[in-house]
């Protein structure tokens, strides 16, 4: 496997995983307590706010279709790789 090839498949594996994070925890109750022990009442307000919420799930949706679009690449470039190997005839040296 090509240093290339891995490093986009942890980028993709990367992006899954904050997305799914950025969308789920907004919206659970660790959330609210994060939020709760910050001094500035008006950063609290504003992520304990609906709209603060779905940004912030907004950047996590952003995440996830980075990753698919990461994905999508890279199986396209496999599938140009092996289509390309079936249609090349194998040259053999002859002795």
């Amino acid at each position: 496997m090509r240093s290339t090839t891995f490093i986009t498949l942890l980028f993709a594996a990367y992006c899954i995983e904050a997305g799914t994070f950025l969308i789920l925890w907004p919206w659970r109750g660790g959330w609210d307590q994060l939020w709760l022990q910050v001094d500035w009442t008006w950063l609290r307000h504003a992520f304990l706010h609906p709209l603060g919420r779905s940004l912030v799930s907004a950047f996590g949706t952003l995440h996830l279709v980075w990753g698919a679009h990461d994905l999508d690449l890279l199986i396209q470039r496999w599938q140009e790789g092996v289509r390309s190997r079936a249609i090349e005839p194998r040259s053999e040296a002859i002795d």
